[in-house]
């Protein structure tokens, strides 16, 4: 992983993370306004409109900016193709943050969501001085779970019945790393 301050980009092997632009709504609300995905998300909404992401993009440099969130396209690194996102929240009061992800459905299954995850913890640690990531998931989708496996985080346990999604509740599923971990993997 290599963090470019100036350019507010994330480097990785096949990746390159950078902060979303107005432009890039049109790749984004095709990306989303997809069942496959909304099912897998908390908070996505659908149908996915483009003023959905608009105004999600809308925000995200200000946030950066003070700190209160990083929220990063996922794109090749030689096309540009936009493939999803990757995120990361920031707890000043505790020194940790949650990181989520989704990716478009013709991305699956290429790495693309475990190289990204490993990519923003990396700079949680790093670049933030976070001590502790943590992220959650449904139990309904083990492929999420098993992106954090690969990039180190533990399981810390599972809220039962915890979220009502498309009518039906879902347990959610809280992994977590810190600091010292990663330090010790990578």
């Amino acid at each position: 992983m290599l963090y470019d301050r100036q350019n507010k980009t994330i480097k990785t092997n096949r990746l390159l993370l950078r902060l979303f632009d107005k432009s890039d709504a049109e790749a984004v609300t095709n990306l989303c306004n997809n069942y496959n995905i909304f099912i897998n998300t908390l908070y996505l909404p659908y149908p996915y409109t483009l003023h959905h992401a608009l105004t999600w993009i809308e925000h995200h440099y200000d946030n950066f900016i003070a700190g209160k969130a990083y929220e990063f396209a996922v794109t090749d690194k030689e096309t540009g193709e936009i493939y999803g996102a990757v995120a990361l929240s920031h707890n000043h009061s505790f020194h940790q943050g949650e990181i989520g992800y989704w990716i478009g459905e013709a991305y699956w299954g290429n790495g693309f969501a475990t190289e990204a995850a490993q990519a923003i913890v990396q700079f949680a640690f790093e670049e933030k001085n976070y001590h502790k990531v943590f992220a959650r998931y449904f139990a309904s989708n083990p492929a999420s779970g098993r992106v954090l496996q690969k990039i180190g985080m533990q399981q810390e346990g599972v809220l039962r019945d915890h979220v009502m999604k498309e009518n039906r509740f879902e347990d959610l599923v809280y992994y977590g790393i810190l600091k010292n971990e990663m330090e010790a993997i990578t």
